[in-house]
């Protein structure tokens, strides 16, 4: 989903705004009730990287991110740095690419895997939606890449736009959140299903503790206000203890207890905090050491930031 934003010189100057007021903007918010240390790691400058809707950090190579952009665009991933310098570009081939919205790395029986979400559904008119893994490249280097295997799925109940994917690969589950409904539903799937077929997602929770719309916000900017709390991405922490949502406003921690499974983790209050300024927050990612998150938006140019929970 694309809103509408500034022209490029007033993003840049929105990009050297919003670092410079980050702290005080997440301290001034009465939603919020965790306050992150957030820092810029990096920038988005290359105008491939336009239309980021997805990141996952990488195990195997360090400082590198992988990152995915929106519908309307080529099938490709991308490789890049930790500074957001874009490292190499890999294409994938045999998939038909319609809205992708989310992606993850796990390992998963030895290997190393990229999750790539084609999930999304603006229109609420999609009979079906996909989700591909690769193996995650050795090397970095511009190449192609075929998907190891493919998962075809159906909601239960109707279409539902969802831009918020994540791989638990210990349980063999992924997850889903649906990103219009109130309050966001959590989904299932098998990671490895063991035949080719049409599944349907199972609905096992719903999210608790999505921040209701700012009354000055709602009074004065309707549309953003009702946008806010919209989930845009989602990703668990490698130790496998830590949710996180993001929307186009807030990151959503959901800590999980070693006996609870992920629907009673997301039926308790998370800890809240305002995301630093991004230009259409959509990418979010824990880093391969699990001790913060990756941020980033949907437009060039946009900040990368490094977020410490």
């Amino acid at each position: 989903m694309r809103l509408e934003l500034p022209p490029l010189s007033r993003r840049l100057a929105g990009i050297v705004l919003g670092v410079s007021l980050l702290s005080g903007c997440a301290r001034s918010d009465d939603a919020a009730n965790h306050a992150p240390e957030a820092r810029l790691a990096g920038a988005l400058l290359d105008m491939r990287l336009n239309e980021i809707s997805g990141l996952a950090a990488s195990s195997q190579h360090r400082d590198t991110l992988w990152m995915l952009d929106d519908g309307g665009n080529p099938a490709r991933l991308f490789a890049v740095s930790t500074s957001g310098r874009r490292l190499a570009t890999f294409g994938i081939e045999g998939v038909t690419k319609t809205d992708w919205e989310d992606l993850d790395a796990f390992e998963f029986k030895g290997k190393r895997y990229l999750l790539i979400a084609d999930t999304g559904d603006n229109g609420g008119l999609r009979r079906s939606l996909q989700l591909h893994v690769v193996e995650e490249p050795t090397t970095l280097a511009n190449a192609r890449l075929k998907p190891v295997w493919s998962i075809a799925f159906r909601w239960p109940d109707g279409a539902r736009d969802c831009e918020a994917v994540a791989v638990d690969a210990e349980r063999g589950e992924i997850l889903l959140i649906s990103k219009k409904r109130e309050p966001p539903e959590l989904f299932v799937l098998p990671l490895q299903p063991p035949a080719r077929e049409l599944l349907t997602a199972k609905r096992i929770g719903l999210l608790a503790g999505i921040p209701a719309p700012d009354p000055e916000i709602l009074r004065r900017h309707p549309r953003r206000a009702r946008q806010d709390a919209l989930v845009t991405a989602a990703s668990v922490s490698p130790d496998r203890t830590t949710l996180a949502v993001m929307t186009y406003r807030y990151l959503l921690l959901y800590p999980r207890a070693p006996h609870q499974d992920w629907a009673a983790a997301v039926a308790a209050s998370p800890r809240v905090s305002v995301l630093p300024w991004l230009p259409q927050a959509e990418a979010l990612g824990w880093s391969a050491d699990g001790r913060s998150l990756y941020a980033t938006g949907e437009f060039v140019p946009a900040p990368l930031y490094r977020i410490t929970p």
